[in-house]
């Protein structure tokens, strides 16, 4: 059995016991005044009620940042995730032509066949009209011919021969693009004198060795004919 007087211990302290609840229904209402906490009782433990109260704040703003950020980072990424799952763009298609029957579908192959004939066509008389024109541009440019500067030393059988006749001779050589040049008499030795005579020809036309075979041809004026000069003109 109890011992009377604990019971009048419990009730001598009910007071304390309500005014504690009293205070700390204040405390977490943030009603409390530092005067009802020194009224309440023992200091030291409102001290540390208050210190729990501050770091439970504390945590819950920290955990109320931190669900924030996680679901700012989960959004994101099924942001992320949707874009890259959802199917690229398509071209619109094409209806397809409807199916009336095969003449329609030979008249349709045959009008873009029509289509790529005219463009070939095209392209071709084209081709042929730069082609042309570039013809004709070659031939109005005059042609570059080479030419040469020949200088020939003709020499007689002896003294007796007469060099005027034999330049004579020389010069009634014709040619297509044989042009006669200056000539002259020059004294080779014992009273000999060689015609030193120049000529422009055209390569393409008039050989050298030809015409050296042709002046030859004066067996009764004419011992040799050596080139004294060749230069391109």
């Amino acid at each position: 059995m109890a011992h009377p007087l604990m019971y009048e211990n419990i009730w001598l302290q009910q007071q304390k016991f309500e005014d504690a609840e009293r205070l700390y229904r204040q405390i977490q209402a943030g009603t409390a005044t530092s005067n009802d906490k020194a009224a309440g009782g023992d200091n030291s433990v409102y001290q540390r009620l208050d210190a729990l109260e501050k770091e439970n704040k504390e945590l819950k703003k920290v955990t109320d940042e931190l669900r924030s950020l996680i679901l700012n980072i989960q959004s994101s990424i099924g942001m992320k995730n949707t874009a890259a799952a959802a199917p690229a763009p398509s071209k619109p298609s094409k209806p397809a032509p409807a199916d009336d029957d095969d003449d329609d579908d030979d008249d349709d192959f045959d009008l873009f066949g029509s289509d790529d004939e005219d463009a070939a066509a095209a392209a071709e008389a084209l081709r042929e009209k730069r082609l042309k024109e570039y013809a004709e541009k070659k031939a109005k440019k005059p042609a570059v011919i080479a030419k040469s500067n020949v200088v020939l030393d003709v020499k007689p059988w002896d003294d007796e021969t007469d060099m005027k006749v034999v330049e004579a001779n020389v010069r009634k050589i014709k040619m297509d693009g044989l042009v006669w040049g200056a000539g002259k008499l020059q004294e080779v030795g014992y009273g000999i004198k060689k015609l030193v005579i120049s000529c422009v020809v055209e390569d393409e036309k008039v050989s050298i060795d030809d015409l050296q075979e042709t002046i030859c041809a004066d067996e009764d004026n004419v011992q040799s004919v050596d080139i004294a000069a060749f230069n391109k003109v």
